[in-house]
């Protein structure tokens, strides 16, 4: 067990929203918090066009690849936040619980998945001083 917080982003498809806010607080969070992602219905790849707005900002994605969200894996989490799959995601009494009400990029223009990235951004940094790893 470790001092940090684990942080669990879970969305649909594991390829967007979940993914940039991972990325984003292991940017910010800089080995204070750990950050996990999954997907209720993970899809086949990551959505290219936030691949390429988190490479705008100088941040890979790198071995990352979409993951089925597991009931062990809210289990391990100290804070869940769900993007969209809230009704799918296992509730643990005592666990700390958060839903971001952010558009899906899926299908979306560059423009319109920059506007989210933005969003996730500013969640994750609020997060992340509420915790205490900014």
């Amino acid at each position: 067990m470790t001092d940090i917080p684990v942080v669990l982003y879970a969305c649909i498809h594991n390829g967007g929203r979940s993914l940039a806010a991972k990325v984003l607080t292991e940017h910010y969070g800089a080995g204070r918090v750990e950050a996990r992602s999954a997907g209720s219905e993970p899809g086949e790849s990551l959505n290219p066009l936030v691949v390429q707005v988190l490479h705008e900002r100088g941040l890979s994605t790198e071995g990352e690849r979409p993951k089925l969200l597991t009931t062990d894996g809210v289990a391990e989490a100290d804070v869940v936040v769900t993007m969209g799959c809230g009704e799918t995601c296992p509730i643990f009494p005592g666990k700390r619980y958060e839903d971001w009400e952010l558009d899906d990029p899926k299908g979306q223009d560059l423009d319109t998945v920059r506007r989210i990235v933005d969003e996730v951004d500013a969640h994750v940094r609020r997060l992340l001083g509420e915790l205490g790893a900014d």
